[in-house]
């Protein structure tokens, strides 16, 4: 087996504390847009503090680099617009 050369092997080891931390913060978005809607559904009084929490979450994700500005925009659209529906249909 050929020898890697130094650069590679942290280049490597780099890129994969990069994608583990970007697979972190994709799961947590992903939870939380879950627990919101779950609890959007049932009508709970946390669900505003559900999505401040998400909208957070999602932020901090475009932030880094990990989902882009108009995924997060258009993520955060989409539940506040959901969240709108659900109240009004209260």
């Amino acid at each position: 087996m050929a020898k890697k050369s130094s650069s590679a092997e942290k280049r490597h080891r780099k890129s994969e504390e990069r994608r583990l931390r970007n697979k972190s913060a994709k799961s947590a978005v992903r939870t939380s847009v879950k627990k919101f809607v779950a609890l959007a559904q049932k009508k709970d009084p946390e669900t505003e503090a559900a999505l401040k929490d998400m909208i957070k979450k999602i932020d901090t994700a475009a932030g880094k680099g990990i989902i882009s500005k108009n995924a997060a925009a258009r993520k955060k659209s989409r539940m506040q617009r959901f969240y709108n529906v659900m109240k009004t249909a209260q």
